[in-house]
């Protein structure tokens, strides 16, 4: 059952792979200009593994930014991760000794692909392989791109747009598996609001809290239409 759960759970990832190996090159790449060896883009992958955050800890890095600011920035770009976390108890709260790393590797990308997955029989291992498989391809294109910095010499410029391109990409194929397109508007429309109130550099966390609030609002409407309608039938 194992050796079946984890070949769903690659072909589950597939589409991330392509994505983690070439935003974990282009990582690498950039970790190898600022004169990093590939060890510490390996260890960063292993121990941080939290995409934008590495890129941003690169300029934290070389900036020579302190802990206290280093400390408040990563808690602002990864304060989303804990609506993720909130969303994901009922999930992971049967999952024994893999709970610590489930939580740990809860990525955006992971996030995206383990949400959706209803079946009942072996969840926690479906979670877990793809959870693996996901920080292992994200490792594996940090090697590449380490080695492909310290041998060539590449223009880095604009590179770390990759990271928003991937966003892109897994936000298009959730709504073309679905046919409900509430949640997509949701968080459409409060980016678009929290972004033209709080500006480009304080939108984020704002709008994680709109989306949420949105999304339970839309949840308990969405349960009371099911109990009318059983009580109707």
């Amino acid at each position: 059952m194992n050796l079946k759960t984890l070949k769903k759970s690659f072909n589950a990832t597939i589409p991330v792979m392509a994505g983690y190996i070439v935003l974990g090159s282009a990582f690498g790449i950039l970790m190898s200009s600022k004169g990093y060896h590939l060890i510490w883009t390996i260890l960063m992958s292993c121990i941080i593994y939290a995409g934008s955050m590495q890129f941003l800890t690169i300029n934290l890095l070389t900036s020579g930014a302190s802990l206290i600011s280093t400390a408040l920035i990563t808690l602002m770009v990864n304060a989303r991760h804990l609506f993720y976390g909130i969303s994901m108890l009922d999930k992971y709260k049967s999952t024994g000794k893999l709970k610590p790393y489930l939580i740990f590797s809860l990525t955006d990308e992971t996030y995206a692909l383990v949400c959706v997955e209803n079946t009942k029989e072996n969840n926690k291992y479906y979670y877990f392989f793809v959870s693996l498989l996901n920080q292992i391809y994200w490792i594996l294109g940090g090697i590449i791109g380490g080695v492909i910095g310290a041998t060539l010499k590449i223009d880095t410029t604009g590179i770390d747009f990759a990271m928003t391109a991937l966003f892109v990409v897994i936000f298009t194929e959730q709504i073309l598996s679905k046919k409900d397109y509430i949640s997509a508007a949701i968080g459409i429309c409060s980016a678009i609001i929290c972004l033209f109130i709080f500006g480009s550099e304080y939108f984020l966390i704002p709008t994680m809290i709109l989306i949420t609030i949105s999304l339970l609002i839309v949840g308990i409407i969405n349960k009371e239409d099911t109990l009318n309608e059983q009580n109707y039938l």
